[in-house]
């Protein structure tokens, strides 16, 4: 890692960096992609620029199924080369982030006899498919197994079940920690900046102009490349630099139901093999409550904050509740979020969505603007790498190799390779987390509990404005720490406490503290079931 680390992790100088110096590289997009990319360049050695239009991981990459995985779905489809990529890509995460990403045992519940050797030989396959990288052989459970390692399952019929192992991680922690550890390389980087033109000499892309949401400032920054790492926006993107580009983004939607922990108490997985449109579900237990999902519907226009639609919701539930003894309804819902995943479509729009293809796609247009779309977290960092790959000649950068295979992401201390350790509430802090426990120690009330129903402190609060660029009410109690997700209505109901710690951090005074508020009860009531659906 670096020696670049800043007493505190300031936006203002990050852009004053934006608008002075001249890149190797500029990335448009703070999600996983640019993300990656980011770390990516910046480790090589590469003068390392990155805006986002939004907070960091606000769209797609915080709304994922937290899975680090290489898809056995994929399996049925004969795509042995995008599982064998993913499943060694979820060895390398785990190994470079070990405070984010845990091992999670995955239970596939049998009713039919059949299902024993179909799975079972399914699953044989994914573990070999992972090589060396295997996190644990799979293998069959007799009934009484199946019940003691998933006591919800629906027990009528129940012949036993398929054990195997996949990652699980945070999402939105991942993205800030990647944002961390591209500013330690000597990245500079910055959320509420969009772009709102391509800058242009002789017909080749040399920068971009761009607005700072914050203070309504325009300003320029100046790039050898610029890469378009927008995900389900890239099209808007590539439109600035040419009118004409055709659309080639199919924003496909997932939705994601957060339930009590009582729906699958223990540390295990439900994977659902079966549902109405042919798409597995998973059964997920996640910082003390549990995701069921996903969906995939076809959208035409890509959202920023969509919603979950009545038909996506009754989905989950039905296909969900069959695998359940005790089954879940609406009124159990803490939280509802959904994200649009990029799917690369080049040759026009499908009505199928399950059928475009999830891996990723590099672009160059005819200026020498490079697009990236498609892929997921998983395989973030081959992403990026395959895009720095097609941007060093569009630079006439030198060409230095790619470091992340190896490279420890921020959070990582020396020794420390052991996966997270989820008793510890902080664990996702990695060797940070005693520097925030000291901000604890700064103020008595730092140490309290934001809300009862949520495992966050107000020493988190600090942290996030003070090192990781959180700028608004909703950077927090979205993404910094998951109260949105993990509940919408606690979430709210902790608002005026984050806004108030906010505000005296900030110095801000209360005109700030009510706009925060009411756009955040705005934005939370959108993750709640509405009485309608």
């Amino acid at each position: 890692m670096s020696t670049f680390l800043p007493a505190s992790l300031s936006r203002q100088t990050m852009l004053e960096r934006l608008s002075n110096e001249t890149f190797d590289v500029l990335i448009i997009g703070g999600g996983a992609s640019g993300l990656g990319v980011a770390v990516d360049a910046a480790s090589r050695g590469y003068r390392t620029g990155l805006v986002e239009a939004h907070d960091f991981a606000k769209a797609t990459s915080s709304r994922s199924t937290k899975l680090v995985h290489g898809g056995v779905r994929y399996l049925e489809q004969m795509n042995f080369s995008l599982v064998t990529e993913a499943l060694r890509e979820r060895g390398i995460m785990a190994r470079n982030a070990p405070h984010l990403v845990n091992n999670l045992a995955f239970i596939v519940p049998r009713y039919k006899w059949w299902e024993g050797p179909f799975y079972g030989i399914g699953m044989k396959l994914y573990d070999a498919l992972a090589g060396e990288l295997n996190i644990e052989k799979s293998r069959s459970l007799d009934r009484e197994e199946t019940i003691d390692a998933i006591p919800n399952v629906q027990q009528d019929g129940l012949l036993g079940g398929i054990l195997y192992y996949d990652g699980q991680f945070d999402d939105a922690r991942m993205a800030i920690t990647l944002m961390r550890t591209a500013v330690a390389h000597g990245a500079a980087a910055s959320n509420y900046v969009r772009v709102t033109d391509i800058l242009k000499t002789n017909e080749h892309v040399t920068g971009v102009r761009a607005i700072d949401e914050e203070s309504d400032t325009t300003f320029e920054i100046r790039s050898k490349v610029v890469i378009n790492a927008t995900g389900i926006f890239s099209d808007s993107i590539r439109r600035l630099d040419d009118i004409a580009a055709q659309e080639q983004i199919e924003p496909a939607q997932g939705v994601h139901l957060v339930l009590p922990s009582s729906f699958q108490p223990g540390k295990n997985a439900i994977m659902v093999p079966h549902t109405d449109d042919g798409r597995v579900l998973f059964v997920i237990p996640w910082h003390d409550r549990v995701i069921v999902g996903t969906t995939d519907t076809p959208r035409e226009k890509a959202e920023i904050e969509p919603r979950a639609m009545p038909e996506e919701i009754g989905f989950i539930l039905r296909n969900a509740g069959r695998y359940m003894h005790h089954e879940p309804l609406l009124s159990d819902v803490k939280s509802v979020f959904a994200g649009q995943r990029p799917l690369v479509h080049p040759e026009g729009r499908s009505a199928d969505s399950k059928s475009i293809s999830r891996s990723h796609e590099v672009f160059v247009s005819k200026s020498g603007l490079v697009t990236i779309a498609g892929g997921k977290w998983t395989t973030y960092r081959k992403m990026a790498e395959d895009t720095l790959t097609h941007a060093i000649p569009v630079g006439g950068l030198p060409d230095i190799p790619c470091r992340t295979e190896q490279l420890p992401l921020w959070g990582v201390g020396d020794g420390q390779e052991k996966l997270a350790d989820l008793r510890d509430s902080l664990h996702y802090y990695g060797s940070d987390a005693t520097l925030v426990q000291e901000i604890a120690s700064e103020n008595s009330s730092y140490a309290q509990p934001l809300h009862p129903n949520l495992p966050y402190c107000g020493a988190e609060v600090v942290w996030a404005l003070r090192y990781e660029m959180a700028v608004r009410l909703e950077d927090v109690l979205a993404r910094r720490t998951r109260s949105l997700f993990l509940g919408a209505e606690a979430s709210k109901e902790a608002a005026p406490l984050v806004a108030k710690i906010m505000a005296e951090e900030l110095g801000q005074d209360d005109r700030w503290v009510r706009q925060q508020l009411n756009q955040y009860a705005t934005l939370a009531d959108g993750y709640r079931i509405q009485s309608k659906t």
